[in-house]
């Protein structure tokens, strides 16, 4: 595979000078996407009462500031995953060029300066002399082919970050390669749930109390040692990750917000893989809209809680021990402030019945991917749970209880999203090294290199989003914009990554026996759960245009 010209001028391509130029290209960027925050906010403040009017602008502004957030966290990282500054040059010249020429925000939107009135500031920016040189010489064939070349000798990048993470990853890649990669695929096609002996595996390794404190049985490790292990679990089946999802938000919720008892009696059963947890909050009529749910709590004669109404989309709700349920407790407070959240037991599926409960009722819900723990509406009428069940014992709190929860279940996802997005690269790079098409291996064709290059970068990318999105998490700030930012692109890149590694498998992609078939359906979800790429943009656009 020729590579002439690629990194090869002497005194201006190597790593440290890379390093150099990308940080003026970048801070031309974020002096842009400021441009386009002001751009925005004239826009909105013309509307006030009707916000959505310029939706697209605002959307536009989140994609963007995400995308440069990205290049950022790279040049923060490259000097340890990127010592020669390829994988930067690659990515700071792509996504300049995105900003500039066209963010994908989906399949058929792509977002440009003029969405904005940001024309004058997008010429500005193009006419800077770093900007107008990754432009140039950024994301170039000959660039690609050199990526391309590097990786078929085996090289990958090194995410390395700091001793204890290092170590969990080493420890779960290990598990995961062993113990989920090997029968993830036949478990997805028998929409099997997730066998009981990898969670009791993954409950000795401590995978379910990584973030719960030590105090309460625990590991007491912050968000960055969660993602990493998230990630490496849904490198091997997005379903081994997600069940850490359920403890994270279970967990959060109890450590943040319980009352002492419902601390020692919960988190300790959390931790050990005892208590598995299910999060019951979307309703049929109101998905992303949370504060307009409906579903009644009611305080019986005997200080129980009676519960009644629908509920849908709950994942792993039949084999789950114990359900976090956000219910309309006081219904004369209009909104979300008539909201609380319950943690309410239940008895786990059996044999003869998947919900043996009085009072609740549950089908399963037919999905294309995403399998292992299964999907589920729910139904309760006169369920019953314990009059300790209110989480902290104060009513009308469970909205704000939950959005605290939020962040770190989209920095959870972000890290699931970057999983899959690796485990897509791995089954398209291998299968382009082995497939022999016209007497040629397939990776030795540029369209199908540059496919699986522009994946590693973005996958990078992707990752250091996440883990920025983490520390601050770990370091007691507020992180809803950088968890949505990591979200959203993680999102996007996982199903780029699946798109692009199934059409390097041909018609073989589209065949059930093979992974990639699996992984598709799987990264699809990403963007969808745990709040819509479009709330995400929203959250972002929000925070930013109130910053």
């Amino acid at each position: 595979m020729p590579v002439e010209g690629a990194i090869t001028r002497p005194g201006v391509d190597t790593g440290p000078q890379i390093l150099e130029r990308a940080a003026d290209a970048i801070a031309a960027a974020e002096a842009y996407g400021e441009a386009l925050r002001r751009c925005v906010a004239t826009l909105v403040a013309e509307a006030p009462q009707a916000p959505e009017r310029h939706q697209r602008a605002q959307h536009l502004l989140a994609w963007t500031a995400t995308t440069v957030r990205a290049l950022r966290e790279m040049q923060d990282c490259a000097s340890a995953w990127d010592p020669d500054g390829l994988i930067l040059r690659i990515l700071v010249g792509e996504y300049l060029a995105q900003v500039l020429g066209g963010l994908p925000m989906g399949q058929n939107e792509i977002g440009r300066p003029r969405d904005a009135g940001a024309e004058a500031p997008a010429e500005q920016l193009r006419s800077d002399p770093a900007v107008a040189w990754f432009l140039a010489n950024g994301n170039t064939a000959a660039n690609r082919a050199a990526l391309a070349e590097r990786l078929l000798a085996g090289w990958r990048p090194d995410q390395t970050l700091d001793a204890d993470c290092d170590a969990i990853r080493n420890q779960v890649r290990r598990f995961t390669e062993a113990e989920i990669l090997p029968f993830a695929q036949a478990w997805h096609r028998a929409d099997a749930l997730i066998p009981d002996a990898v969670i009791t595996r993954m409950a000795e390794l401590g995978l379910f109390g990584l973030c719960i404190p030590v105090e309460h049985g625990g590991m007491g490790l912050g968000k960055l040692a969660m993602c990493v292990a998230t990630e490496e679990l849904s490198r091997g089946w997005i379903a081994a990750g997600s069940l850490g999802t359920r403890a994270e938000i279970a967990g959060e919720l109890i450590a943040t917000a319980g009352t002492p008892a419902q601390r020692a009696r919960w988190l300790p059963a959390i931790a050990r893989g005892e208590v598995l947890p299910a999060a019951v909050f979307t309703e049929p009529d109101t998905g992303s809209d949370l504060a307009a749910l409906t579903t009644r709590a009611r305080r019986q004669a005997d200080d129980r809680w009676r519960f009644d109404g629908a509920k849908t989309w709950i994942t792993h709700a039949a084999r789950s021990d114990l359900m976090t349920i956000l219910a309309r407790s006081e219904p004369e407070a209009a909104g979300q402030r008539g909201l609380s959240m319950f943690l309410a037991p239940k008895q786990r599926a059996t044999e003869a019945a998947a919900f043996p409960d009085e009072g609740l009722a549950g089908s399963d819900i037919p999905v294309l991917g995403y399998r292992g723990m299964r999907e589920y509406a729910l139904s309760f009428d006169g369920f019953t749970a314990p009059a300790d069940s209110l989480l902290g014992g104060h009513p009308g709190e469970g909205f704000k209880q939950l959005m605290r929860t939020f962040e770190s279940a989209r920095i959870q996802t972000a890290a699931r999203a970057t999983g899959v997005a690796w485990r897509a690269f791995e089954l398209g790079f291998g299968y382009a090294c082995e497939r022999v098409q016209f007497g040629r291996r397939l990776v030795s064709f540029p369209r199908v290199a540059d496919k699986l290059v522009l994946s590693v970068v973005e996958t990078l990318a992707a990752a250091a989003l996440t883990y920025r999105a983490a520390r601050l998490k770990d370091a007691g700030g507020r992180c809803d914009v950088a968890a949505g930012m990591a979200k959203l692109l993680g999102a996007r890149v996982a199903w780029t990554n699946a798109d692009a590694a199934l059409q390097v498998h041909g018609g073989n992609g589209y065949a059930l026996e093979y992974e990639i078939s699996r992984v598709l359906c799987d990264a699809r979800i990403l963007s969808i759960f745990e709040g819509a790429a479009e709330i995400q943009a929203q959250v972002i656009a929000k925070g930013l245009l109130v910053s």
